[in-house]
């Protein structure tokens, strides 16, 4: 049965987490979480429900290794980590329950657990319609952005960078901001690799409804994270369309990871 992304001709994912199980411990959902997926590219964020406090921010890219096969194997990079897993990939292999959702498992670190030791965990996801957009009913735009850092590989000591993610799907937006510490050093066998550590991640979440409106603001930069109630000048037209182009938004530079439109 067709998804109703796929029934809208679009081939990107706007999803909810319905619970998480710590094998083998019962399943619960403590968060409000979204998951937006665009190409490859994705951004994740689990917002707790009591404390009202980011329990995981993450964006990166989002790669099937096998899309023909049962269970899906994804493999999952962070750029940007609340957790300051900066470079880690994760491995999810997602089967489809009878009721449609998807169960994805795998292992990554329990942070609950003193010394975060890999556990076994099972996900349950929901797909979740688009929300209608300023664009209107049954179109709209979807994209992700990275901030360009330029080229770090060659530069020895420590840079610190401003790293932004934005993405949107139709009527949801996310934003994240986190400052990282890119070190360039040598691994034990002699080559240069580069370190990544994180700061505090600031996030915000937007959703359409006659105008933009803010869902959550939080961290030390809430407020200062780009804002679809601004608008970005040229969204959607000339290398915005193009993966891999430079857009400059607020005077800082871009990077297009991916682009689509239904109309």
């Amino acid at each position: 049965m067709a998804t109703a992304a796929a029934a809208l001709g679009s081939s990107c994912s706007f999803t909810t987490r319905i619970s998480l199980r710590w094998v083998p411990e019962p399943p619960e959902e403590t968060t409000d979480t979204i998951v937006i997926s665009v190409g490859e590219w994705f951004l994740d964020l689990r917002m707790d429900k009591k404390s009202g406090a980011i329990d995981w921010a993450m964006a990166g890219t989002r790669i099937e290794e096998n899309p023909n096969q049962t269970p899906l194997k994804v493999l999952f990079t962070r750029e940007l980590d609340s957790l300051h897993e900066i470079g880690i990939v994760d491995v999810g292999n997602f089967s489809k329950l009878p009721n449609g959702d998807d169960l994805e498992s795998g292992e990554m670190p329990h942070p609950e657990l003193p010394g975060a030791p890999m556990t076994a965990f099972e996900e349950v996801w929901r797909e979740l319609p688009f929300r209608e957009g300023p664009e209107g009913a049954k179109k709209g735009m979807s994209w992700i952005l990275e901030s360009d850092d330029g080229d770090l590989s060659e530069v020895e000591g420590e840079v610190t960078v401003t790293k932004t993610f934005m993405g949107r799907i139709w009527g949801t937006y996310l934003a994240f901001q986190q400052t990282q510490t890119h070190s360039r050093q040598k691994d034990e066998a002699g080559a240069w690799v580069v370190k990544r550590n994180g700061a505090e991640v600031s996030a915000r979440r937007e959703e359409w409804s006659d105008k933009w409106e803010e869902k959550y603001v939080v961290g030390p930069g809430g407020s200062a994270v780009p804002s679809m109630q601004t608008g970005f000048d040229g969204e959607g037209k000339g290398s915005w369309r193009v993966p891999g182009e430079k857009v400059v938004i607020q005077g800082k530079s871009f990077v297009v990871r991916a682009f689509e439109e239904i109309q």
